[in-house]
């Protein structure tokens, strides 16, 4: 049976192997024609008039601007956490890339030289290009001294210990912007069909969040929910980057298939994708600490910033996340963490997987480093000393009721690479001199799973299970897989929850006139939180098929019988179908205006170590092995689950080392990529995944827990330890941590006079 921890195999394996799976770009609508976005090109400005080129002819186009939303007295923001973000900019330019004017057509060549025949004449204004500027707040982007969200986390008082501490360690580190560049382009179709009550919208897409693009449609036609229909097609891959960006793109294709009259695709190319839609949020910690003689941490103070860019978009969410793991997996009794995302003339940042975490715990976990330089004490021996264990508190005073076992976790991590060895081999060699130098480093970290504080009491989210007429179930999710193998999962939850072999479980198509709003897929809430749901409502479906009579209550029942049963009751009774709603754990309490309570219902833990190696002629940095432990309650899919880690690693290799967005007045100048530097398969190193189901969860499917954005928050602060152990360097404090940007760290640890590294435009 391909139950919980079996690695049953992908259910949308084949269909992608075979080139079956159908995606937005690939679909032909009959009597359907191509839309096109003209956006802005300067970072701050007013609209003072709209040029429609010659040899065009624009009779046959179909064009959406501001005003048309106007005349029709459509909404013309994006129903989101706030509803600061237009469709289509009207009088004033927030950002370069800003959506002015929506072009259609059934010629997508023709459609093109449109496109760049359209000229939008705009009086520029001086812009903020980076969060420094943002918070000098000489210049008013968006909200009050353009902050978009404040947060202040407190425990104890930090203050009067400064004086009195052994140590104080006080450190800034910043980290780049970063694009998830997800295999598929963002793409949607749109059509409207006419009905006895008026129209109605049908939307297919990539994307991660049915419901969200649903609220937006509804909110900008101002429509019946009943009468907006959301479908997601075959999905090549998201990263967060297919949250709340593709409510924004569905509204563009809709108002063109609205005003047309004609089903209209919107897929943009590699370039438009890269330049125009969200990217992880570039980010600023100052961090202080205190440290008794022994190395006990007394006291810490984080000042956290991210940038925001034009909008509000998710950036509450992302700060909240990123502050609430702010202090790291260390204990403290006084705390003083204070957060803000500020407002830039740069386009919004977003979802990117991890969420606000990466960036912040880069930050501690670099500092622990420098801290244990300064102090003369091993890297190792000051994590050990200042782990959480059963009964500490966090930030928000939250108390840690799992059996933690962070210093053994870190130590079998450690043991995995040969840490100590390699350590001492490394330092010989690298006395005896050569162009090559190696280091070993690590990083230990936790990672939050599921939504903040109240966030999943708010979603009420639900699922279904219901029977088949061919005597199979299935699961009626809005859950969407986007790669990381949640058909699969919630298959195999299903399965065991009905005690029948997989084949017998079908699922649904994320398509919200079929599926509940089981709420959207983010934040490692999927498998733990709508994963459980799947099993409740398989369990109770079963309970209902036995108290109907159509199963025995005792024993189990073979896949025939169980099929035949499912269909006569089908037949006999007609769809039987049962659901699950979230309801709060009692003990869970949060409170979202101090801050206080319990940010999380539980937490994954990690430690990641890596060897790297440097070039000090080419300063191009190898990284030569690399071990991810972790602990997430049970394992479903082990396959699956070794594959989350892996990618998830990659991504943050590529993060730590090389991905760098360049922008010059505030675009993007490298979105291609040919010059956007990821990591391929020949530049990563054998990652070597360990599991330990030490604390399964147990209000989690089978004991599970989140997992998805865990390996984003290691790998960059463990490669950075890395590379001060390999070049002896005082600080690296950025990322990404190019040769480029490697060679000035090691000029200025020479020459303190020496340039500041060149962040790109934007850090």
């Amino acid at each position: 049976m391909d139950g919980i921890g079996s690695s049953a195999p992908r259910r949308e394996g084949r269909e992608k192997l075979t080139g079956s799976a159908r995606y937005v770009a690939d679909q032909a609508w009959p009597g359907g024609i191509f839309g096109a976005t003209v956006r802005s090109r300067c970072a701050r400005g007013r609209i003072t008039g709209i040029r429609f080129g010659p040899g065009i002819p624009w009779e046959e186009f179909t064009i959406v601007t501001a005003q048309d939303l106007r005349a029709a007295g459509w909404n013309n923001r994006v129903d989101f956490i706030e509803r600061d973000q237009p469709f289509l900019a009207e009088g004033e330019i927030r950002h370069a890339e800003e959506p002015v004017l929506l072009l259609a057509h059934p010629d997508r060549y023709l459609l093109e030289r449109a496109r760049r025949a359209v000229t939008v004449a705009v009086e520029e204004l001086p812009p903020v290009l980076d969060l420094d500027a943002a918070l000098e707040a000489e210049i008013l982007v968006g909200g009050k001294a353009n902050l978009f969200k404040e947060i202040l986390i407190e425990r104890g008082d930090p203050d009067p210990v400064w004086a009195s501490a052994a140590h104080v360690v006080s450190g800034e580190y910043r980290t780049g912007a970063q694009e998830q560049l997800y295999i598929e382009t963002n793409g949607m179709c749109a059509q409207v069909d006419q009905g006895p009550d008026g129209p109605s919208l049908v939307v297919r897409g990539s994307l991660q969040c049915p419901y969200y693009i649903h609220k937006a449609l509804a909110h900008l036609f101002q429509l019946p929910a009943e009468r907006v229909r959301v479908v997601q097609m075959h999905t090549g891959g998201a990263f967060g980057g297919k949250e709340e960006y593709p409510s924004i793109l569905a509204g563009h294709t809709a108002l063109l298939a609205w005003k047309s009259g004609h089903p209209v695709t919107l897929v943009y190319d590699r370039e438009e994708d890269m330049a125009c839609t969200t990217k992880r949020h570039p980010s600023r910690s100052r961090l202080r600490t205190a440290f008794d003689a022994e190395g006990r941490l007394l006291a810490m103070e984080s000042d956290f910033v991210l940038d925001a860019g034009a909008y509000t978009t998710l950036s509450p969410v992302v700060l909240s996340r990123g502050a609430l793991h702010a202090l790291g997996p260390y204990r403290c009794p006084q705390v003083r963490i204070h957060a803000r995302a500020v407002a830039t003339n740069t386009p919004p940042s977003g979802a990117f997987r991890g969420f606000g975490a990466p960036q912040s715990l880069f930050a501690m976990e670099r500092h622990m480093d420098i801290a244990a330089r300064r102090m003369g004490m091993d890297p190792v021996q000051l994590r050990r000393i200042n782990l959480l264990r059963r009964g500490d508190r966090m930030a928000t005073g939250q108390e840690v009721t799992e059996d933690l076992d962070l210093p053994g976790l870190m130590d079998r991590a450690l043991a995995d690479l040969d840490y100590q060895g390699r350590r001492a081999a490394h330092q010989r060699a690298n006395a005896a001199g050569g162009p090559l130098r190696r280091g070993v480093g690590f990083s230990v970290f936790m990672h939050g799973c599921g939504f903040t504080g109240s966030g999943e009491k708010y979603l009420a989210s639900v699922t279904g299970v219901e029977t088949r007429a061919d005597g199979r179930v299935r699961v009626l999710a809005a859950a969407t897989e986007m790669g990381q193998g949640k058909e699969t999962v919630f298959g195999q939850i299903a399965a065991e929850a009905l005690g029948v072999p997989g084949e017998l479980v079908e699922l649904a198509a994320a398509d919200t006139a079929v599926v509940p709003n089981s709420g959207p897929t983010v934040a490692s809430r999927s498998t733990m939180v709508v994963g459980k749901l799947v099993q409740d409502a398989a369990v109770a479906l079963r309970q209902l098929l036995v108290q109907r009579g159509f199963l025995a209550a005792e024993g189990a029942t073979g896949a025939v019988a169980f099929r035949a049963a499912v269909a006569r009751a089908h037949a006999e009774a007609g769809p039987l179908s049962c659901h699950a709603q979230y309801q709060q754990p009692e003990g869970l309490v949060w409170d979202e205006l101090r801050y206080r309570g319990d940010a999380y219902p539980t937490f994954a833990w990690a430690c990641y170590a890596a060897e790297v190696c440097v070039d000090t002629v080419t300063w191009e940095v190898k990284v030569e092995d690399f071990v991810a432990r972790q602990e997430v309650g049970r394992v479903i899919n082990p396959t699956l689950a070794a594959g989350q880690i892996e990618g998830g690693v990659a991504q943050g290799i590529g993060w730590g080392l090389w991905e760098q967005v360049v922008t010059d007045r505030g675009r993007m100048v490298n979105n291609q990529m040919t010059n956007y530097i990821v990591a391929t398969a020949m530049d990563l190193p054998r990652i070597r995944v360990a599991f330990e189901e030490r604390n399964p969860y147990a209000l989690g499917p089978g004991g599970a827990k989140g997992l998805g954005e865990l390996p984003m928050d290691g790998p960059a602060p463990a490669l950075l330890n890395a590379l001060q152990a390999a070049l002896d360097l005082p600080e690296l404090l950025e990322v990404p941590m190019t040769p480029e940007r490697l060679l000035q760290a090691v000029q200025a640890a020479h020459d303190p006079g020496a340039p500041a590294p060149d962040r790109g435009g934007r850090p």
